[in-house]
C-alpha cells in the first residue's frame, strides 16, 4: 500500500515554484524579491532581465518555472498572471574562518537562502469595470 495523495495546498488559480539552498544571503535575495512582488509576470521578467544584481538571473529562472507550472500543470492563462507572493527564507549557514594577525582567526559566515514564488491568475479587471459602467 502506498501513502494517500497529498492535498493541494494552493487555490486553483495559483501555481508556485520553490528553489532551495541558493548561495546568497536572505537579505540580498529579499531586495530582488521585493522588486517583483505584486507585479505582472511579464513585467517582473523584464525587471529581472535588466537588473544589475547577480542573483536576479536565478530569481528570473524560478519565476519562469512558476509561470510554466501555471500554464502546463494548472492550465492558467499566462497573460493574466501576477506575482502573488515572493517569499525568502533562511537556509543553512556555512561557517569558515579567515586567518588574522598574531595567530588569531575571524569567523566568516556564508549564508544560503530559500525562495518560493507564487503566481496567481488575476481576474479580468477590464470586464469588471465595464460591468460597473453599464
Amino acid at each position: 500500500m502506498s501513502k494517500p495523495n497529498h492535498p493541494r495546498g494552493l487555490p486553483e488559480t495559483e501555481a508556485q515554484a520553490i528553489l532551495k539552498n541558493i548561495r546568497v544571503s536572505p537579505t540580498k535575495l529579499n531586495l530582488v524579491a521585493a522588486m517583483i512582488r505584486g507585479a505582472k509576470a511579464q513585467d517582473a521578467i523584464a525587471h529581472l532581465a535588466f537588473s544589475k544584481k547577480r542573483i536576479a538571473q536565478t530569481v528570473k529562472k524560478t519565476l519562469e518555472s512558476a509561470i510554466a507550472n501555471a500554464e502546463n500543470n494548472h492550465q492558467l492563462d499566462v497573460d493574466r498572471l501576477v506575482v502573488a507572493r515572493a517569499e525568502v527564507g533562511r537556509s543553512m549557514v556555512m561557517k569558515r574562518f579567515q586567518a588574522r594577525g598574531r595567530g588569531k582567526a575571524a569567523r566568516v559566515e556564508k549564508w544560503f537562502s530559500h525562495l518560493k514564488i507564487v503566481v496567481a491568475e488575476q481576474a479580468q479587471v477590464a470586464a469588471a469595470s465595464q460591468g460597473e459602467a453599464a
